[in-house]
């Protein structure tokens, strides 16, 4: 079994990345394997609406030439996938968005792919606009047919500069949380399987 965590962060090494790390915690301690994909800071643009995925139907996206194809491939061999957005403007970071619509599309294009697939958001915050973040994120899995489980709050952790986010106390314990909620429903999917 895998997680794999996609970070939509410019700042590798910031607080949206800590708190994956903190998710990961008790992922690892239970045996499933865990990545992290950092998507954050790379060039590359939102979906085309050419629908050539719908055509091929192969799950890789039309625009070549940005390494999209290969984030969407490993989303797609994942057993769970983590979701990570630092909150900009009120929203998710350019790259995440440009992330989930490609990935939607082709996804969906090549017969819902994500479909019970489990899957979690984690955002990390200054001020205000992570439960923006929150419902966008938990949006995208819904519609696309993901396992979303639930953790003891929202999932977003409170910080500005890098390491902030473990002065928030409750932030974290919801991460850790979050990591072992997902760790067992993933187990107890492969157990019915």
């Amino acid at each position: 079994m895998k997680i794999v965590a996609f970070n939509g962060s410019p700042r590798k090494g910031g607080n949206t990345e800590q708190l994956i790390e903190e998710v990961f915690k008790p992922i690892r301690e239970a045996g499933i394997e865990t990545e992290l994909v950092q998507i954050g800071g790379k060039l590359f643009r939102g979906c085309s609406s050419c629908y050539s995925c719908f055509t091929t139907k192969d799950g890789q996206c039309a625009i070549k030439n940005d390494g999209m194809n290969e984030y969407i491939l490993k989303a797609q061999q994942a057993d769970g996938i983590i979701f990570a957005s630092p909150t900009y403007y009120g929203s998710v970071s350019a790259e995440m968005k440009a992330f989930m619509d490609r990935l939607g599309l082709t996804t969906i294009g090549q017969g819902r792919t994500l479909t019970h697939k489990v899957g979690a958001a984690v955002i990390s915050v200054r001020r205000g606009g992570a439960v923006t973040v929150f419902d966008e994120l938990n949006r995208f899995m819904l519609g696309s047919g993901m396992i979303v489980p639930g953790s003891t709050y929202w999932n977003f952790g409170i910080g500005e500069m890098p390491g902030e986010v473990y002065d928030d106390a409750e932030g974290l314990r919801n991460m850790k949380d979050l990591g072992t909620q997902l760790a067992w429903l993933l187990k107890l999917i492969q157990q019915g399987k």
